[in-house]
Parts: structure tokens; C-alpha cells; sequence
């Protein structure tokens, strides 16, 4: 006899219940489903808008409005010596460039007065031309010395407003009260357009040109931005991967499992979630402060974002060793192999795809910071050229991200133009280096 009572049996369901439950189930699955396609077009909706805004704002920064008109290069005002040495012209101001500006715009203005449109005159043309065009003539003279003493065909960038209203950001409603244009250079500007004096086109500078002052935006460009970031990247590049890569191995597949390497894996993952800014404090106190580097270069912004990525890169590393089956490394040493022979010969080859898609994806991540960049002084107004390297390491420079923010806190509008265009050169970089993390992840992915 025991205490136990004995459970009534379950009556077994009927065939309509089970068909119910069954209904039941698969209507659950249909909603899951529906949550996730609905959860997959908000996702798709704010790319597209986000990719439509962007491209909508950024795309006219490619393109730059132009007059063109004939200018006499005089030999006696940019070259009295003769000698057509460029280390001579580089000795003359930019402000005897002015006169020769003048007079081909007074020339263009007579021409458009026997043409039937007299209310353009030189002044107003003068207003209508960029403050850059004198160091634009500049660099034109300084690389083509020959062509002192000839009357060529030169292309003047118009004013930030000019160009804004040509491109339609600025209209004639917006533009009431800016002292800074004159309804009167308006009408010009669509009577030039209409006569092609006036015209857009590729703005080569705006990749290639280093940034420009507040009165000039239509002059400002990306290419002091883009040798810095491309000097931050070889820098990262080169410490970042092989330090990641042998720390990961050696974790991985060689160091001894106690309490210290547990704390070493702890501190790896806990800096993996640091805020980018602290390494920027650190590369400060430490970079700048203690070792007294340069501010605002890029071996500075190099070795922050190097520690920034390691625990990236060492965490992806670690388990793409871990992915591949310990049969394979067991069946190495199987037949004779050392251990460093099993990790480098087998091991280390079949985890390649996946250590190269975190190492770039790792990259990728460094390319796009900007808050500990601005902690060691690369927010700063840079217009110089960083020499070659190495020596260009030293210099002052900034990056692309960081050129993005400073162009984003200048009034003039056209600069609003000039930062998504701007972020659209990143996200390009950036679609490069995830398109390289995919193809090399494909060339190397071996099947076991």
C-alpha cells in the first residue's frame, strides 16, 4: 500500500481540437512572419530616406558653377624677372593677380554689353567671382609657368551664394535681406547661364582641395581629410592586425587556461564596449601629454584608433579559431605535427575568412570615428598638404569624419551642401572596405 494517488487519465482530444491547436500554431507562425517583414520594410523605408536625403543634399557638392572668360597671364606683374622659375612666382603675391582678374572681367562685360546686356557690368561681375579665384589663378600660374604671356581660356568659381542659387538651394524669396547678394546678380546669373559663360560642372576640387574659410565654401574640399584618413588607416592597419591576429592565437591556442588569462579574456571583452572617446582621453594623457607627439597628427590619431579596434579585432579572431572543428587540429597532431604546425598549417588558414572580414570590418569601424580624434586636436583648420611619408605622420592633418563635423558647424549654407557630400565620400570608403572584407572572404573560405 503506498501513498501514492493514481492520476486520472487524460481524455485523448477529439480530431477538431487538434485541428484547432494545430490552426493555432500556423497562425502563430503566420504572425511571426508578418512581424518580421514589417519589421524588414521600416528597416528598408529609413535607408531609403536616409540614402535619399543624403544623396538629395550631397551630390550638388560634386558639381561647382563656373565663368569662364580669356585672361592675359602678364609677364611683368607674375614673373619681372623673366625666368620663369617657379620658386620666383611663387614669390608674388596673390594680390597681383587681382588686376589681371579685373581686366578679363571687364573684357567679358563688354562683351555681354555688345551682346545686348549692358546691366552686367564689371562690378557686378566682381561680385559674382569667388574670393578665392586670385590663389586660384595662383596655383594655375605656379603649375603652368610657361604659359606667362599668353591670354588663356581660365574658369573662375562664382561665390557660395552664386552657386547655391544655380543649384536651386537658394531662391529668390530666400535670398531677401542677405546682404551678401544682390537680387541684380541674380538676373545675371541666368542671363550668363543662358549665354554659357556660366556653367556647372565636376568639381574635381572638392576632392583634391584642402578646406577652405568661412567666406569661402565654394572652395573647400576634402583632400587635406582624405590623406590624413588615409594615413590614420595605414597606421592601423599595419599595428592593429598583427598584434590582434598573434594575441588572438596565443589566447586561443597557447596560453595556459587560469585566472590571469581569464582576466586578460574579461578586460579584452570590457574594452571592446569602452565609448570611443575615453581611448581619445588616453591617446591624449598618455600620446600627446607623456610622449610629447604632435597634436592634430596622424600617427597621434593612428594609435588611438589602433587601440580603439584591437579588442575588435581580437574578439572576432578568437572565434574564427573557434569555428573550426578540433578534429582538424587533432587529426594534425595525430599524424606527427607540433603544435605551432597545427595552428599555423591548418588551424590559422581555415579561420582566415573569417579573421580577415573582423579585421576590416574592424577598420571600417576606425574610419568612421570621430569623438577621439577631436580629444587630440584634429578638429582643428588645416589647409596645408601633410608631406610624404614618413615624415607626413608628423604633420598636422584631419580626417574625414572629424572634416564631416567641422563642416556641420559653419553658418554659411553651402557648407551644409559641402558635409553631405562629404559623407558621401565616407560611406563610399566604407562600402569599399565591406565589399573587400566580402571577396576576400570568399577567396579564402575553404569547405571541411
Amino acid at each position: 500500500m503506498t501513498d501514492a494517488t493514481a492520476t486520472a487519465p487524460t481524455a485523448p482530444r477529439t480530431r477538431a481540437e487538434r485541428d484547432a491547436l494545430t490552426r493555432k500554431r500556423y497562425a502563430a507562425e503566420r504572425r511571426f512572419r508578418l512581424y518580421g517583414m514589417v519589421a524588414i520594410g521600416i528597416a528598408i523605408t529609413a535607408l531609403v530616406v536616409l540614402l535619399a536625403s543624403v544623396l538629395g543634399r550631397g551630390l550638388p557638392a560634386f558639381t561647382q558653377t563656373v565663368i569662364r572668360a580669356e585672361i592675359f597671364l602678364d609677364p611683368e606683374a607674375l614673373d619681372p624677372a623673366g625666368t620663369r622659375d617657379p620658386a620666383e612666382i611663387r614669390k608674388v603675391l596673390t594680390f597681383a593677380y587681382s588686376p589681371l582678374i579685373t581686366a578679363s572681367l571687364t573684357s567679358v562685360a563688354d562683351e555681354l554689353a555688345a551682346g545686348g546686356a549692358p546691366e552686367i557690368t564689371p562690378a557686378l561681375l566682381a561680385g559674382m567671382v569667388s574670393e578665392a579665384a586670385t590663389s586660384q589663378l595662383r596655383d594655375y600660374v605656379i603649375a603652368n609657368p610657361d604659359r606667362i604671356g599668353e591670354t588663356v581660356e581660365f574658369e573662375f568659381l562664382t561665390s557660395g551664394r552664386i552657386d547655391q542659387y544655380v543649384k536651386g538651394n537658394i531662391t529668390r524669396e530666400s535670398s531677401e535681406g542677405d546682404i551678401r547678394l544682390d537680387p541684380a546678380q541674380l538676373n545675371a546669373a541666368d542671363e550668363l547661364m543662358a549665354l554659357g559663360v556660366m556653367e556647372r560642372k565636376f568639381n574635381w576640387s572638392f576632392i583634391t582641395g584642402p578646406d577652405a574659410s568661412e567666406n569661402r565654401p565654394e572652395s573647400a574640399g576634402l583632400g587635406v581629410a582624405l590623406i590624413g584618413s588615409a594615413y590614420m588607416m595605414l597606421i592601423v592597419l599595419a599595428l592593429s592586425i598583427p598584434i590582434g591576429v598573434a594575441t588572438s592565437i596565443y589566447l586561443e591556442e597557447f596560453a595556459p587556461k587560469n585566472w590571469l588569462t581569464d582576466v586578460i579574456e574579461v578586460n579584452i571583452s570590457n574594452l571592446a564596449a569602452v565609448p570611443s572617446i575615453v581611448f581619445g582621453i588616453l591617446g591624449l594623457t598618455f600620446f600627446i601629454n607623456f610622449m610629447h607627439l604632435p597634436m592634430s597628427a596622424p600617427i597621434v590619431g593612428g594609435l588611438v584608433l589602433t587601440l580603439m579596434t584591437l579588442p575588435t579585432i581580437i574578439i572576432s579572431t578568437r572565434a574564427a579559431l573557434k569555428s573550426v572543428p578540433p578534429s582538424i587540429k587533432e587529426a594534425a597532431l595525430g599524424v606527427g605535427a607540433s603544435k605551432m604546425q597545427a595552428v599555423f598549417h591548418h588551424v590559422l588558414p581555415l579561420a582566415m575568412p573569417g579573421i580577415l572580414t573582423g579585421s576590416i570590418l574592424g577598420l571600417a569601424q576606425a574610419l568612421g570615428e570621430t569623438a577621439p580624434l577631436l580629444l587630440i586636436g584634429m578638429v582643428a583648420f588645416v589647409r596645408d598638404f601633410p608631406g610624404p611619408l614618413p615624415e607626413g605622420l608628423f604633420e598636422p592633418a584631419t580626417a574625414l569624419p572629424v572634416q564631416i563635423y567641422n563642416f556641420t558647424q559653419r553658418a554659411d549654407p553651402a557648407f551644409v551642401e559641402r558635409a553631405s557630400g562629404a559623407i558621401i565620400v565616407l560611406l563610399l570608403f566604407l562600402l569599399v572596405m565591406n565589399t573587400i572584407a566580402i571577396i576576400l572572404r570568399q577567396r579564402f573560405e575553404r569547405s571541411w
